[in-house]
């Protein structure tokens, strides 16, 4: 807690130095303008709100509860033609397919996941499963993310997600896959079941826990208030999850997000994601080594308008954090779990 270290992080095989002294700066870094408070609850001029006209012409239905419809500026589309042939194999190219989803989690632009009730998380969380399994049934990868908050680039306060599918494993999902993998292969039992009980067991890394589910701040953290939502049983996509494990989901997303807003009592900023088993071909083979995880990435460090930069030394060496996970597991946990609004 008071001298810096390396840790290893055996999910993406690398390390992150831990420096815890440097809280102790007197710099407090550069400070950003606070979320707005006063989002109105619907707004004709929003593209994400019932009734809206979006970029594209497209008016939206007046949706009651969640509400997916393509993104009209996707990233990736079906029909790209395939690049041509390298001349060196410094300049290589491959084909890249897929499909964007922008998915409203509820209709009402001035709430967030963790003020919304149970059911309405409940019904978030049954939206994902379908989407994994309905995109997964042809694409590899299905990646489900979510960006909270201006200081997390996205524009829109409404609660949303994106869903992108892709004809290619993402750098991130192959990393995952080789270094699960070969833990299995070494050690009989997948990395993060097997992680995720010495966590149990541990504690003092534990966020939230029940009976189905775990938060922990990694013992691997890069980001400050990093958090990884980990199942208890061995499971390996979203859509495998049966319906007591959605609802206990539900409940454990809803008790970190809390926590997260009264960290700095504000609307948390945050990019987080599910990571499971590739899809597509990937159905027909053996992914007993992955075990379905969810990841939050908060940037924030020392209060609502203070934030964490991932630059210099983290971009052209290794990434680097000032307090040590376990006192960032600490804090969170010993915050309330009542909305502070």
């Amino acid at each position: 807690a008071e001298h810096q270290h390396a840790r290893y992080n055996p999910l993406r095989d690398d390390w992150v130095l831990v420096s815890a002294h440097r809280v102790k700066r007197p710099w407090q870094g550069q400070l950003e303008k606070p979320p707005p408070e006063d989002v109105p609850r619907w707004d004709p001029n929003n593209p994400l709100c019932p009734g809206a006209t979006r970029a594209s012409g497209e008016v939206n239905p007046q949706y009651e509860g969640t509400f997916v419809f393509p993104n009209d500026f996707p990233a990736l589309q079906p029909d790209a033609p395939e690049p041509g042939d390298s001349d060196h194999p410094l300049f290589r190219a491959a084909a890249a397919r897929g499909v964007c989803k922008v998915m409203c989690f509820h209709p009402w632009s001035d709430l967030t996941l963790p003020l919304m009730s149970l059911a309405e998380i409940r019904a978030v969380i049954d939206a994902w499963a379908e989407l994994v399994a309905e995109l997964g049934a042809s694409y590899p990868w299905v990646q489900i993310f979510e960006n909270k908050g201006a200081m997390m680039g996205c524009s829109n306060p409404h609660p949303h997600c994106q869903v992108w599918a892709s004809s290619f494993l993402p750098n991130e999902a192959c990393l995952e896959d080789r270094t699960q993998r070969q833990h299995l292969s070494q050690h009989g039992v997948p990395m993060l079941l097997e992680y995720a009980e010495q966590e149990a067991c541990r504690k003092e890394r534990l966020v939230v826990e029940n009976r189905d589910w775990l938060v922990v701040v990694p013992y691997w953290a890069t980001w400050p208030y990093q958090t990884l939502l980990l199942p208890r049983r061995h499971v390996c996509r979203l859509q495998d999850l049966h319906e007591g494990e959605r609802d206990s989901l539900a409940s454990i997303m809803k008790r970190l997000l809390i926590k997260y807003d009264n960290l700095f009592e504000v609307s948390f900023p945050y990019s987080m994601g599910w990571h499971g088993a590739p899809t597509g071909p990937y159905l027909e083979e053996d992914c007993q080594h992955w075990q379905l995880h969810a990841h939050y990435y908060p940037p924030l460090l020392r209060s609502a308008t203070v934030r964490k930069f991932m630059v210099g030394y983290e971009m052209l060496a290794q990434a680097q954090r000032d307090l040590t996970p376990e006192q960032a597991a600490e804090r969170l946990r010993s915050l309330p779990e009542v909305h502070y609004k």
